[in-house]
């Protein structure tokens, strides 16, 4: 499986989801981690 930015974003969900899901404590952190890593790929920091 090829990792692309358009297949990121559902694929960050998903994991960011089952992680709330466990850990509801750390929600704060898994958003504001999620909204950084997608503003860098945005930007094309990361490609």
């Amino acid at each position: 499986m090829n990792f692309s930015t358009t297949n990121l974003s559902p694929l960050a969900s998903l994991i960011f989801g089952l992680l709330i899901l466990a850990f509801p404590k750390f929600l704060n952190y898994l958003i504001a981690g999620y909204l950084i890593i997608v503003g860098i790929i945005g930007l094309g920091i990361i490609r």
